[in-house]
């Protein structure tokens, strides 16, 4: 290439990504208003969460130019320059507001909850927070967990992510031209990685979100393609997008705001996400993009709206809007003590916006003009200055809730006449809705109670990789009742009831459980949008590989729960799913029960998190009424009850409804004690309080089950 066409190459590429682009200052004031709206309002722009996949195609756009240009100018990349100009624009603000974001939890959020933050606070300070996200939604008990003040900073991560491997990217591909000695060639190689990328990214996007779409909603790989599609834009020849009149652009780029919102208002949080509906806002801010690239006049009458002060000022502060915005939402509720109403939450807009303006003003803009750190070596020790401190205020968070919770469960004493679901089974003693003394629900009252009596789990006790199945000796050698606990974390939850049966009894325990899994014979389909069909069929594997167990080894005593009220069950009959399910137990029980077990079935307990603020205990203590629920909400079909109802010789039915709700309402605490331990489960404390009624059952299918056998 001569000298001259250079220059051009170079001019050109400079105007369309250097040139201020008042189009995409508009993308990114949609994109921030989407995601913000989503975040205070839900249900009225349930699909605003698109806003991301807008930040990330603008990103691939910008930084793709800028390094293009570059490359084109100078034969290579200042890769230390680079990240230099990153630390600079980004580093200040986002420190910053966890910074801040740590004092509030410090000063306003009950101890329990110091841990989750200051761990994803750690990860979000060294952008991983989108892997830890991942991560948790694995596990079963996080997907419950309220969500973190810093929990938004996992697409910041994701896009540091793509700025610390880009750069490298284009790079490798302007020096891998230069030896073939086609500098010419540069673009059209690049154009040729980018396509790679974006392919392989999207297919593993479609194909992992199919499988796992909780993690999938959070990973590098599975977003990459979005940067790579507006990096396609600024790789792609000059004359391919100036071919567009004036007419054309402007409604290519009025359908591209228009498919965002519609993605924006049709999708949802089952949406699976971000597989092929990505394509969509992907799609429609690329001809955003487009439609504005290479014109020096403004796209026709769109520009009244896109070129609106107000538009291009929300764009401005966009960044540091959408640093502020979550941790307020989090924070509210516990400054103004009670639930998030619509007029706090207009508030919270309000507010978050003044401190975008002055974030914007006061730390983001002098933090990109300071001389002092303009050299790149000064830049890299101000970042790392910033990291450590923050670092080290969450290190203080995490070390203050370790001494908090250990104090806290060590004074903890569940015993008294009128304490749990006794103040409900003696009501004419006790008052069911005494204020509650310790609101505060630590990892002492974990559903997954604890025994000394419970080995460690053998290798024969694995299913697929996990290990599913411990066995507990109460019987102290002796030769105490074979008993089976059997289900979900819905079973684990009753382990707390059941340990001080089979301590006094002697037996000797075998539990099985596997997360989220109902042990039946059915179709099941999942638990919720984070199960994949891999997941189902390992569920179904494993019910009928424990069925079989079970039957073979013909304890005495089978008890059995499970979430029941949730887990979706479909084998293409079109009945009603209730009916299924319930077909399905008693199959299962039956042939428990035909080998010679009897067989306690414990009926589903309410729902807390579906029909509830988690956080209303911690808001109204002293009124613990304010935070039931009608029970007709907490209550919906429960397969197991629906199950147990027809007569079947050896079934057991406990139903322990009752000690959690009366004729009409559900309860968050009873008895000056919290009923649940998060969004599904009850605490150990209060299901220890229970022992006594299921023993009541337990004892009855015992004695029944010991004098049928010959």
């Amino acid at each position: 290439m001569s000298a001259s066409a250079t220059a051009v190459a170079t001019s050109r590429a400079s105007a369309r990504t250097r040139r201020f682009r008042t189009d995409i200052q508009a993308l990114r004031a949609v994109a921030i208003g989407l995601v913000v709206l989503n975040h205070l309002w839900p249900d009225r722009v349930p699909g605003g969460y698109v806003g991301v996949d807008v930040f990330f195609v603008i990103s691939g756009f910008l930084i793709t130019g800028h390094l293009l240009s570059e490359t084109e100018s100078t034969g290579r990349v200042r890769l230390a320059a680079f990240y230099a100009r990153r630390i600079r624009r980004l580093l200040p603000a986002a420190l910053t507001v966890v910074f801040v974001t740590l004092l509030g939890v410090w000063l306003l959020l009950p101890f329990t909850r110091w841990t989750d933050n200051a761990v994803q606070a750690l990860a979000s300070v060294f952008y991983v927070e989108n892997w830890t996200l991942a991560a948790l939604s694995v596990d079963y008990s996080a997907h419950n967990a309220a969500s973190s003040a810093v929990q938004h900073y996992w697409s910041l991560s994701v896009e540091e992510q793509f700025y610390l491997v880009w750069p490298l990217l284009v790079l490798a591909a302007s020096a891998a031209a230069v030896r073939a000695g086609r500098e010419s060639g540069r673009r059209r190689l690049l154009l040729i990685v980018v396509a790679t990328v974006a392919a392989l990214s999207f297919a593993a996007a479609v194909a992992y979100t199919a499988g796992s779409p909780a993690q999938a909603y959070f990973v590098t790989f599975t977003r990459a393609w979005q940067f790579a599609a507006g990096a396609a834009i600024a790789l792609l020849p000059w004359g391919v997008l100036g071919r567009l009149n004036a007419v054309a652009a402007a409604m290519l780029a009025v359908a591209g705001f228009a498919g965002i919102a519609v993605a924006a208002f049709v999708f949802g949080p089952e949406t699976p996400y971000p597989g092929v509906a990505a394509l969509l806002p992907v799609l429609a801010t690329v001809a955003v993009i487009v439609a504005g690239t290479g014109r020096r006049a403004p796209l026709w009458g769109i520009a009244r709206l896109t070129d609106a002060r107000p538009v291009q000022w929300v764009g401005e502060v966009s960044y540091s809007l959408y640093l502020w915005h979550w941790p307020l939402i989090v924070l509210t509720p516990f400054v103004i003590g009670a639930p998030l109403s619509l007029w706090s939450r207009i508030g919270i807009l309000a507010v978050a916006l003044v401190l975008a303006w002055g974030s914007r003003r006061w730390i983001e803009v002098p933090a990109q003009r300071a001389r002092w750190w303009r050299g790149t070596g000064r830049a890299f020790a101000g970042a790392g200055a910033m990291m450590a401190v923050v670092s080290l205020v969450a290190l203080l968070l995490l070390g203050g809730a370790a001494s908090r919770t250990a104090t806290a469960e060590a004074a903890q004493d569940p015993g008294g006449a009128c304490v749990g679901a006794a103040a409900l089974a003696d009501q004419a003693r006790c008052d069911p809705s005494a204020p509650v003394l310790d609101p505060v629900v630590t990892q002492a009252d974990a559903y997954f109670a604890l025994a000394p009596e419970c080995g460690d789990l053998g290798d024969d006790l694995v299913f697929d990789g996990r290990q599913t199945t411990r066995e507990c000796d109460f019987s102290d050698g002796g030769a105490g009742p074979r008993v089976w606990l059997v289900g979900d974390s819905h079973a684990e939850q009753w382990q707390a009831a059941v340990f001080p049966i089979a301590r006094e009894e002697g037996w000797q325990l075998t539990i099985s459980s596997f997360p989220g899994c109902p042990p039946a014979d059915v179709a099941f389909v999942g638990f919720d949008s984070a199960w994949g069909p891999a997941d189902y069929l390992r569920c179904r594997d494993w019910s009928a590989a424990l069925s079989d167990e079970v039957a073979a080894e013909r304890p005495d005593l089978v008890i059995t729960s499970m979430a029941a009220r949730q887990q979706l069950i479909d084998d293409g009959s079109g009945r009603p799913m209730q009916e299924q399910f319930a077909e399905g137990l008693r199959r299962t029980w039956s042939r428990w029960t035909e080998s010679g077990s009897a067989v306690v079935a414990i009926a589903d307990t309410p729902l807390n998190g579906d029909v509830r603020d988690l956080d209303c205990l911690l808001l109204n203590p002293q009124s613990p009424d304010a935070c039931a629920v009608p029970r007709a909400a907490a209550m919906p079909p429960d397969p197991v009850s629906l199950a147990a109802k027809d007569p079947l010789a050896g079934l057991w039915s406990a139903d322990l409804t009752s000690l959690l709700c009366d004729e009409t309402d559900c309860f968050a605490a009873v008895g000056g004690e919290p009923v649940f331990y998060d969004a599904d489960h009850l605490s150990s404390v209060y299901a220890s309080t229970l022992s006594d009624a299921l023993r009541d059952v337990v004892d009855d299918a015992l004695e029944a089950s010991s004098g049928a056998q010959p």
